[in-house]
């Protein structure tokens, strides 16, 4: 009876046992992915200014409102020393174990030094800048590929010129900005090939006045829609609107700054980003080092239709954004020629979003005026 007991005992111990270990294989994920963790985010300007600083800090909004997340933020925070002093000060005095250091100019030297004093914090830097076996593995970096929501905001552009000549007011000619410039112009080609993209860099992500010149001075040249990669898109949508130019919005929605003007945009968003690195941070998962994603990924976005886009307009970029997500439409694709007539992409040859060659962009393509 004795023995017979103990057996029944022995054989229970082991059902609680392996019980308990089940439902602790089960648990386990959600304890660690609810584990507490602080994050910090640093901005290169202010949170609202219509653009690529605000569609950040509404994806952060987000981040806030997941439980056991500390978020802390920081704006206007230029792309010096400062920055260091910042990221610094957030694990010193806010216990920050992940921090997304947003603009492009804090990955080197900032990001990459402040790295290398905090091997146990990870770093995911916004941008295509991290390269494996040359930066460390506590940083990474992500990007999206915003080029196919510019090739979209082309489609509309091609649709809403009456002139034939569309604009892009950019910042710098680093291979990010090109990829947009020439997915906008291929965009806009696809609907008619006479169609001009002229290109301004004001040589800066963040100057009013420089913006607010070039898009007068593009206007003048009878441009009649416009685009942007700069910070703040709201100057160049404003005076823009002003002249009685169509706009097509960068980064976040303008649809606010000017309703009449605003055709479509194409917009971030981080969020995706943002949740996959955290959830591998609070799991303790290694650090994803190359984050990448598109239309199908839901990195980006685009703008609802403004009033003044057309059924054609709208039918046409639908049927290629819908291309997009099903992966069967590819931006780059040979043969093609940069705006010297030098063949850059030669017949046969196509190139997938993924393909790390398109990061390192360095020519403007047939029918973009303009100069790098």
């Amino acid at each position: 009876m004795s023995h017979a007991f103990d057996q029944h005992n022995a054989s229970r111990r082991r059902a609680l046992a392996q019980l308990s270990a089940a439902s602790l294989a089960t648990l386990a994920p959600w304890a660690l992915a609810q584990k507490p963790i602080s994050v910090g985010f640093i901005y290169v300007g202010p949170k609202d200014d219509f653009g690529y600083n605000q569609a950040h800090a509404e994806s952060v909004a987000e981040i806030k409102k997941l439980p056991g997340v500390k978020a802390v933020e920081e704006e206007n925070v230029p792309e010096t020393q400062a920055v260091q002093k910042t990221m610094q000060g957030m694990i010193s005095q806010d216990g920050a174990t992940l921090l997304f250091p947003t603009s492009f100019g804090y990955f080197d030297p900032h990001m990459l030094a402040v790295a290398g004093k905090n091997p146990n914090v990870r770093f995911a830097h916004c941008g295509g800048m991290w390269t494996a076996g040359k930066h460390p593995t506590n940083t990474g970096s992500f990007f999206g590929y915003i080029d196919e929501a510019q090739y979209l905001n082309g489609v509309i552009a091609g649709h809403a010129s009456k002139s034939k000549k569309i604009g892009f007011v950019a910042a710098k000619p680093i291979p990010q900005v090109l990829r947009n410039i020439n997915a906008f112009t291929m965009g806009a080609r696809s609907v008619d090939p006479k169609i001009t993209c002229s290109v301004i860099f004001t040589g800066d992500w963040s100057m009013a006045v420089k913006e607010a010149e070039a898009t007068n001075s593009l206007a003048d040249q009878g441009i009649d829609v416009f685009t942007m990669h700069v910070d703040g898109p709201k100057v160049i949508v404003e005076t823009a609107a002003k002249r009685g130019k169509m706009v097509c919005g960068y980064h976040a929605s303008q649809a606010k700054l000017a309703p009449a003007a605003y055709l479509t945009g194409a917009e971030w968003n981080w969020l995706t980003a943002y949740k996959q690195i955290l959830e591998a941070a609070r799991s303790g998962a290694p650090h994803p080092n190359f984050v990448r994603g598109g239309l199908k990924e839901g990195f980006v976005k685009t703008s609802p239709y403004g009033a003044a886009v057309s059924e054609g307009a709208r039918k046409n970029a639908d049927a290629i954004k819908a291309k997009m997500i099903a992966g069967s439409f590819d931006i780059f694709g040979g043969e093609l020629k940069d705006n010297t007539g030098k063949v850059v992409i030669p017949k046969g040859k196509v190139f997938k979003q993924t393909d790390i060659e398109l990061e390192g962009m360095n020519y403007l393509v047939e029918g973009v005026i303009g100069k790098i």
